[in-house]
């Protein structure tokens, strides 16, 4: 659990960049996050990832984001997490979600 909550941390950390404005679609949205997880999700990205993203369902992506905006899920860098994620709408985060679990 922990491995994913640091892989997710990395991941909203990219995407705080991408809004409605910049993206219409979860690859445009995931182009921001493949600088830390590449360019099929299967980089662990810093700073301290120890797990890749690619495999993880688009439903338990995109609970944890969720989660992460409403600050009900996520560790001690949470926070991070919670900047990284909060410009996104949910259905950003939901088009996200669904592109990283084609990984």
């Amino acid at each position: 659990m922990r491995r994913i909550l640091i892989t997710l941390l990395t991941l909203a950390s990219l995407c705080l960049f991408a809004s409605a404005a910049f993206a219409a679609d979860g690859a445009s949205l995931y182009k921001r996050c493949a600088g830390c997880h590449g360019a099929d999700g299967s980089t662990a990205g810093p700073p301290a990832g120890d797990e890749a993203i690619k495999g993880h369902s688009a439903e338990d992506i995109e609970k944890m984001l969720i989660g992460y905006q409403e600050g009900t899920f996520g560790g001690p860098k949470k926070t991070i997490m919670q900047r990284m994620v909060k410009s996104l709408s949910k259905d950003q985060i939901k088009q996200l979600a669904e592109h990283i679990a084609t990984f």
